[in-house]
């Protein structure tokens, strides 16, 4: 008889998942919903914090309900809860009552790019660097926070008089789920609100002053694997421990089996992000890079890692689908790309929500060059695919000393075209896993870890991760100098856009 199972919950930017894993490491159900957002103006993201909660629990009850179907299941013997979760997006809520005072900021949004502007003249990014390592941009929490305290003086006054609650994703996740009684959060979800001590592991209460956001709102900060909370009966019948909770690219990076210093992973889905296991110093980071948090497990120091964010990559697919109308479905992109020899001289810059890694511009936005009339549409499903790869790219250069095997995941990472010339533009071995879903994976490991469901990181079924597919550099060295040379020229006619026109 099986000892039980781990119920993993992934809440991504555009869907919800719940996976239950076994304890040879195999997902035996699952289940899906879809996360509708709102763009309310250009370059805003936000999403009702119901809407989100009932994707998550609509993916749940999916996921129980074709577990149904297996021998000997009995919900009583889920042993524990995961949770990997889409990082930065922003939520403030009410504490009695668990509703967000306003939607959901996510972490695309650019509406707070002033707030960031201010906070530079005031000289606080050199601090920011230095003890959160990450840049000043609003991707992170701390803009968003200082953007809804600014703009509704209200809320201020309702933080400080201890009505409200701050929190990312998982951290609202399990309000919930507790009936309103935790509000928590963990190391590596912390380290990306830009007010969080990556070196002395704390809120920092000189930078929360600085930035005008209440000590009182933000959550208890614990290990990234250990049970912290029970959840209410009241959604499973009974308590489950929540064994973990982790930002999604950290999870893909456990769950990808990058346990030793210099392995990296990229997780190719919304946006693209590269991590790279750093170890346990917290050593200086090179320009453009971020350094984060990737885990922290009971009694042990935390692990760092270096990161690259990519802001659009399945956004840009589906770009071409639903804006452009150039595709009826995703899956057709690598055929179409793989009808032309080259792009044709096009080159497209996918900077919808800015530019990330290693340039950090706000300002920046689309374009596509070197258009002629002999362009088709073959040429431009080619060029948004082939900016994907050099995007990455991008990234890996900003590294001191590139991983030589990269790992790679997610939806768009599927797609065989991308992860080969994603190889030869990089020069570097890729390697994609027959099962996709490294980030849920992650969690289960964490919560399995932690509940001794696995009793050890030596015990974990990497097998389950399946077969492998390596693509190995095939293009001339000169023709990936001559196509990244493009690149980088395009990007450079994007860069600062929105203040310069």
């Amino acid at each position: 008889m099986s000892s039980g199972w781990i119920l993993a919950l992934d809440q991504g930017t555009t869907s919800s998942r719940a996976m239950l894993f076994s304890e040879d490491g195999l997902v035996v159900a699952e289940g899906h919903a879809p996360l509708a957002l709102q763009f309310p103006h250009p370059g805003w993201v936000e999403v009702d914090g119901e809407v989100l909660f009932a994707s998550q629990w609509q993916a749940v009850v999916q996921c129980l309900k074709h577990a149904a179907s297996l021998p000997n299941f009995d919900p009583q013997r889920i042993r524990a809860i995961g949770i990997a979760n889409q990082r930065e997006t922003t939520l403030l809520f009410e504490k009695a009552t668990g509703r967000l005072v306003h939607p959901a900021i996510i972490w695309q949004c650019r509406r707070s790019v002033e707030v960031a502007r201010a906070w530079r003249e005031q000289g606080l990014e050199p601090l920011i660097r230095e003890r959160t390592g990450l840049n000043l941009d609003p991707y992170f929490s701390s803009t968003k926070l200082g953007y809804l305290f600014q703009t509704y003086p209200g809320l201020f006054d309702r933080a400080q008089a201890g009505e409200l609650l701050f929190g990312t994703v998982e951290s609202f996740l399990i309000h919930r789920l507790t009936g309103l009684k935790s509000h928590i959060t963990d190391v590596t979800n912390a380290s990306r609100t830009a007010f969080f001590d990556i070196n002395r592991m704390t809120w920092d209460e000189d930078l929360l002053h600085r930035m005008g956001i209440p000590l009182a709102i933000l959550p208890t900060v614990v290990d990234t694997a250990g049970v912290k909370a029970i959840t209410d009966p009241v959604w499973f019948g009974h308590g489950i421990p929540i064994a973990s909770m982790v930002g999604d690219q950290q999870a893909a990076l456990f769950g990808q089996g990058c346990h030793q210093p210099g392995q990296a992973k990229c997780t190719m889905g919304t946006g693209a992000f590269i991590l790279e296991n750093a170890g346990e110093a917290s050593s200086p980071t090179p320009s453009g890079l971020i350094r984060t948090v990737a885990w922290r497990l009971p009694a042990n120091k935390p692990v760092y890692a270096l990161e690259g964010a990519v802001f659009t990559a399945g956004t840009l697919v589906n770009w071409l689908q639903d804006g452009l109308q150039l595709i009826a479905e995703p899956s057709e992109t690598e055929a179409m790309a793989r009808k032309v020899p080259d792009s044709g001289g096009v080159v497209m810059v996918p900077a919808f929500s800015g530019l990330g890694t290693p340039y950090w511009d706000p300002g920046a936005r689309g374009l596509i060059v070197g258009m002629t009339s002999k362009t088709n549409r073959e040429h431009l499903v080619r060029a948004a695919l082939e900016s994907i790869a050099f995007q990455i790219v991008d990234v890996l250069k900003a590294m001191d000393v590139p991983p030589s095997q990269l790992e790679v995941d997610g939806g768009v990472a599927q797609n065989n075209f991308v992860t080969q010339f994603l190889a030869d533009v990089a020069e570097m071995t890729v390697v994609r896993h027959r099962m996709a879903e490294a980030t849920a994976r992650g969690a289960a490991w964490l919560a399995g870890l932690a509940t001794e469901f696995w009793p050890s990181i030596a015990s974990l079924p990497l097998d389950a991760r399946g077969e492998t597919r390596t693509f190995v550099p095939a293009a001339t060295q000169a023709e990936n100098a001559a196509g990244y040379a493009r690149w980088r020229r395009a990007v450079e006619r994007a860069r600062g856009w929105e203040e310069v026109h």
